[in-house]
């Protein structure tokens, strides 16, 4: 029985050892990316693998661009779609929460999230696409990270050049192009709400696409993106 005990003991210690390496590697790259540019994220990594098994020369569109160079219309519209309450919270917005919990509960299934632009990124950076507990609070952990030692400024930087915005399409300068042909610091507030009208399920829409939700999303965020407070 002691035994058992002190090798029990022993795997649990291993594990927690391994637990901290692997939380500090998270805390080293966030640090490095408060003043250097991520060249990738995980889950571009992990699409492009998935677009590689069809086109093995295949490369993503994506371009980083300083946060002066993005238009200040589409900072405030994918704020205003994505985290209203982005710079008043710190990673988690516990009232969106509540509503998106009661909307579910409310019509019996998963209709509504409530992750915030940290999150989100989060889960971009470095996490596996499948929804599992231990992901969810790796998650979060990782938010924690991101919310103490970067700037919501930098937060928000880092998510709107990696977001995605087609299949293989990544970022705000990558969009802009691929959607209108125009530099990312040149989009019109119309063009700005509708590509935030497409963060939620970005791969469904080309250049040409024209759906009534998409046309609905987009008049919805100018109504009040004008709102939207941006770091």
């Amino acid at each position: 029985m002691r035994r058992i005990l002190r090798w029990t003991w022993r795997i649990l210690l291993l594990a927690l050892c391994a637990l901290t390496v692997v939380q500090f590697w998270f805390l080293v790259h966030i640090w490095y990316w408060a003043d250097h540019n991520p060249e990738s994220t995980a889950f571009m990594r992990s699409r492009l693998s998935v677009i590689r098994a069809d086109e093995p020369g295949a490369r993503l569109a994506y371009r980083w661009v300083p946060y002066a160079r993005i238009s200040p219309h589409l900072k405030q519209a994918v704020i205003a779609a994505e985290d209203a309450n982005f710079m008043g919270h710190w990673g988690f917005d516990w009232e969106a929460m509540r509503r998106a919990h009661e909307r579910n509960v409310r019509e019996g299934e998963i209709m509504a999230g409530a992750s915030t632009i940290s999150q989100q990124l989060a889960k971009n950076l470095f996490l596996p696409s499948a929804r599992t507990w231990w992901r969810k609070a790796q998650e979060a952990a990782i938010t924690v990270m991101l919310e103490t030692l970067l700037t919501k400024r930098r937060i928000l930087e880092i998510y709107l050049n990696v977001a995605e915005w087609g299949d293989g399409v990544y970022g705000a300068e990558a969009a802009a192009r691929y959607h209108y042909s125009v530099p990312a610091a040149a989009l019109s507030p119309e063009q700005a709400a509708r590509l935030a009208a497409m963060l939620p399920s970005p791969r469904s829409y080309t250049p040409k696409s024209d759906t009534l939700y998409l046309r609905e999303r987009t008049a919805d965020l100018l109504s009040h993106m004008h709102l939207a407070r941006i770091p």
